[in-house]
């Protein structure tokens, strides 16, 4: 069914549905960017149609509701443990469509990776109701169209905004009786076909390709560009990365709690191990690293997708300006250089 409302009664729907449902949508913080002056895009619980930005994409993910950059796994004891309370209610998640398919990436590590599923992720997974935020043209910095996360038709509701008017389409029978008393509207979200910026992925047809691919001197520029500050894995809204670490009480030093808080593999220092073993000690081996694992290693194990949706929020939070789409092409005329080679040594 569709729907037509205004943001008052909006609000007023607002208020019913919390009875129900923890509502998270982008929201916008002003003056709280990362430069003076400058305003940040992030989920937050809101509680009125109009903290939610629907005009702009977000800086960071909706990841953050399910997977927070730092959250309390259990409480302990010297002899017993406890795990953290999870909310009580549902989880009403308003989402572009790179979004919705930048979680099914995030089930396939949390919950289908092996014979462990990560009872904290998916505690917080099986609360979810989306509701599709309509994206219309996109953004600059998007290349969903290219990696097939453009579309999408798992939601529970769809929204778009006009003016102050919200047109809403409800899928799910669940929330139909909120809606009972607003005006009959035809809608149905639209969604981008092709985006601004265009990526090619390149498909690498063996191993000693990618052996090739690995050493190719195209990863040596990032050894001078990027400076390792993990600004694009905290922005991406596939990275999944964390680090554990305990909390000793001092009132009492036989009691703590274990927190897991998001980490990244383009921060020096990650992959360090005991015995002073490190695996990727350059930036240019950490963005190899990066780079190949959201463009082929994660497809090559899963048999899917490439895990990267195209949202293009890393390409806006680096410092350096680096763009991932143009390292992809980069990566795409290696892999070109190096079968071309190959063909040519091979008709000797």
């Amino acid at each position: 069914m569709g729907y037509k409302l205004d943001f008052e009664e909006a609000d007023r729907i607002f208020d019913a549905l919390r009875d129900e449902f923890e509502i998270w949508a982008p929201k916008r913080f002003v003056g709280k960017g990362r430069y003076s002056d400058t305003d940040i895009i992030r989920y937050d619980q809101v509680h009125t149609a109009g903290e939610i930005e629907f005009h702009e994409k977000s800086d960071f993910p909706a990841k953050e509701v399910l997977t927070p950059i730092t959250e309390t796994l259990f409480y302990f004891t010297e002899d017993e443990y406890r795990a953290s309370k999870e909310t009580k209610k549902k989880l009403l998640i308003f989402m572009r469509p790179c979004d919705v398919h930048a979680k099914y990436h995030q089930e396939k590590i949390y919950l289908q990776n092996g014979d462990f599923a990560d009872s904290y992720y998916q505690r917080m997974s099986e609360k979810v109701k989306v509701v599709l935020m309509e994206c219309g043209e996109g953004w600059d910095t998007c290349f969903c169209s290219s990696m097939g996360t453009n579309r999408t038709e798992d939601y529970a509701a769809a929204v778009r905004e006009d003016q102050g008017t919200l047109l809403i389409q409800v899928k799910d029978e669940a929330l139909e009786s909120y809606f009972r008393d607003c005006a009959s509207a035809s809608f149905a979200p639209s969604f981008v076909e092709n985006n601004q910026l265009q990526v090619s992925i390149p498909e690498i047809p063996d191993q000693e390709v990618l052996t090739e691919l690995k050493s190719h001197s195209m990863w040596d520029e990032f050894n001078k560009r990027c400076v390792s500050c993990g600004a694009c894995t905290l922005a991406c809204s596939t990275c999944t990365c964390f680090t554990a670490s305990d909390i000793i009480y001092q009132e009492n030093t036989s009691a703590g709690e274990r927190k897991r808080t998001s980490a990244s593999c383009q921060i020096k220092g990650f992959t360090d191990m005991a015995g002073g073993i490190v695996f990727r000690d350059s930036a240019g081996e950490r963005m190899r690293y990066k780079v190949l694992h959201k463009f082929h290693d994660y497809k090559a194990r899963f048999h899917d997708f490439h895990m990267c949706v195209g949202c293009g929020r890393c390409i806006s939070r680096c410092p350096e300006l680096i763009s991932i789409a143009a390292t992809v092409e980069k990566m795409a005329a290696a892999v070109d250089e190096i079968t071309a080679k190959r063909s040519a040594e091979g008709g000797r």
